[in-house]
């Protein structure tokens, strides 16, 4: 019997089944592969499962505690609704890197090694640019390898600190950093992770690549690289005050850039970056409640996040695009694709009987618990741009505003079930949240149904609504691309490749192709000479001689050729004896 199924591993060998699948068959696999993933995390009991040693070390591939539960319920959760969304995908590419990208973030939250981790961590960034490389554009083309090449970067900053890490300690069991603060490997370890989790200036890559990606493949990508980054931060960095920092200046930098967009899909990609700041900052923070707060505003990130991508893709899909310059007016023929976008919309900014309400605030409350004026401050000024930007501004003209005069329906069926579906889990987690309060690390004492906090939050979006419709002309979407801190690595990227084109370049046509010319022409050269001489001084001289002999040869032949019997027996006997007096002289001794 099998103690323990990886729930990952299930993934990733069930992705080599796909290119033998057709049809419906397919259809049903996809789902039903992610929802026995589902099950099965559902089944686990905490231990630690499937450890052995490898040349000396200790490998973990199942670490399975209340931390990684959390998070591998709504990673298997948020995948079994983006493949009822994908139902009408034919495309195998984008099926198979979906599962394996889901799979070895699975991989990610269970490892407890740095060894496991690793390999985890960059199989999900490998599988996951195959996402953006499925839209099959050059631009996509493009940022599907400046994607890489940033996760490539990062990954080798996360190989750096943990070889040093191994050489300091010996070990390579991941838990709590604290005690090597500081030092270097722990500032790689921390760089690695924090480029995953988008965190400024380490965050272009996101808003650059999720708009790229095709329009299932964003859903899943906005569901696990940053989320698997918060989870090894909570797991190894809780309590590090540069991340509270870093993650308050975060989720208003993200808000600022979401705000001035004018792509849809890239403005929902700067508020993962200021949803994730919201998460930093607690883990950050590291109290019980703060921490909470992350673990539980990442469940309701990913499934309200999801929604909106969902959303914004169903659009994409039927309008041909997300610019909110060229939309509006859609809430007539995409009703529904409205409201479960708005519904999204709800959550993210924190408006109370939705998802997010319950879990931001934990993390607001956490740090006023703290008395931590600055990220108190900061995650509220966030939240209060969050409504502005998603409910008010990208919801108004992409469904409302002026008519684009789109001829549009609604998406296919499959896609708004899975919306629906997502939609209910925002609403239930907002109206009982001790059903997410009951699944976090530690246990949970928090009521965010207090007058206060609803009569803030209520007053909070009716002074940003009033703000709106005050400066709504200078808020109008407006075609443009902003100026992030993207610019810096397409730049040197650039440069690079400038700088060592033009070396390498001539190395290797000036230097290293012209010798290679002259060493292959010599060596011909010389064997042709060489060829010449053996045939004009030895073939040819005794070419008559040996034309003589085959002559001379062949006349015996015919000679021997007598027509009698008797002849041929007399040679056949004179063979055999021949042989027996052979075989007796060398092996009678």
């Amino acid at each position: 019997m099998i103690e323990w199924l990886h729930p990952g591993l299930l993934l990733i060998g069930g992705a080599a089944l796909v290119p033998f699948l057709r049809g419906r068959l397919l259809q049903a696999y996809l789902p039903l592969l992610a929802a026995a993933a589902l099950l099965d995390c559902i089944l686990m009991a905490p231990g630690t499962y499937a450890a052995f040693q490898f040349l000396g070390y200790d490998l973990t591939f199942g670490r399975v505690d209340r931390l990684s539960l959390v998070f591998a319920y709504v990673f298997t959760l948020a995948g079994v609704i983006g493949f009822i969304y994908a139902l009408h995908v034919k495309d195998r590419l984008q099926h198979i890197a979906a599962l394996i990208y889901m799979g070895s973030a699975l991989g990610v939250i269970f490892a407890g090694d740095y060894f496991v981790l690793f390999i985890f961590w960059e199989l999900m960034a490998f599988s996951s640019v195959f996402l953006i490389w499925a839209n099959r554009t050059p631009e996509s083309v493009a940022a599907g390898f400046r994607y890489l090449l940033v996760h490539v970067f990062g990954g080798l900053c996360l190989l750096g600190g943990i070889m040093l890490h191994i050489g300091q300690t010996g070990s390579i069991s991941f838990d709590a950093m604290h005690a090597f603060a500081g030092g270097t490997a722990f500032i790689l370890i921390l760089v690695g992770f924090i480029l995953n989790a988008a965190v400024p200036p380490l965050n272009a890559w996101l808003p650059d690549a999720y708009p790229a990606a095709t329009v299932t493949g964003a859903v899943f990508m906005s569901a696990y690289t940053t989320k698997s980054a918060v989870y090894v931060l909570i797991r190894g960095f809780s309590g590090t005050e540069a991340l509270m920092w870093l993650g308050a200046i975060m989720a208003v930098y993200g808000v600022i850039y979401a705000t001035m967009e004018n792509n849809g899909r890239r403005l929902l990609a700067y508020h993962i970056v200021s949803q994730v700041g919201f998460m930093v900052c607690g883990i950050g923070i590291g109290s019980e409640m703060a921490v909470n707060g992350a673990a539980a505003h990442a469940f309701a990130h990913i499934i309200y996040k999801g929604l909106l991508f969902m959303g914004a893709g169903a659009v994409l899909y039927m309008a041909g695009t997300v610019k909110l310059s060229e939309l509006g007016g859609l809430y007539k023929t995409m009703p529904l694709t409205m409201i479960f976008f708005l519904v999204g919309g709800l959550s993210i900014a924190g408006a109370p009987l939705m998802s997010g309400f319950v879990s931001k605030s934990m993390t607001i409350s956490g740090a006023g618990e703290q008395h931590n004026s600055f990220a108190f401050l900061m995650l509220t000024l966030a939240s209060s741009g969050t409504f502005l930007s998603i409910v008010l501004k990208m919801t108004y003209y992409m469904f409302f505003g002026k008519d684009s005069g789109l001829q549009v329906t609604e998406p296919p069926k499959n896609m708004l079930v899975a919306m629906g579906l997502a939609s209910f889990i925002c609403i239930f987690i907002g109206i009982v949240p001790q059903s997410l309060y009951a699944l976090l690390p530690y246990p949970a004492d928090y009521a965010p149904y207090t007058a206060q906090h609803v009569l803030d939050s209520l007053g909070l979006f009716f002074f940003t609504a009033f703000g709106f419709i005050l400066f709504m002309k200078k808020l109008a979407p407006k075609p443009g691309l902003n100026l992030d801190t993207d610019w810096f690595y397409r730049k040197a990227a650039q440069a690079f490749m400038t700088v060592v084109r033009k070396p390498v370049a001539t190395i290797e046509y000036k230097i290293v192709g012209e010798a290679y010319d002259y060493l292959i022409r010599t060596a011909i050269l010389l064997m042709s000479r060489v060829v010449n001489h053996f045939e004009t001084e030895a073939v040819q001289p005794s070419a008559p001689a040996l034309a003589a002999g085959a002559s001379r040869f062949g006349a015996m032949l015919q000679r021997l050729q007598t027509g009698r019997v008797h002849d041929y027996a007399l040679v056949m006997v004179a063979g055999i004896v021949g042989l027996a007096v052979f075989y007796l002289a060398w092996w009678g001794k």
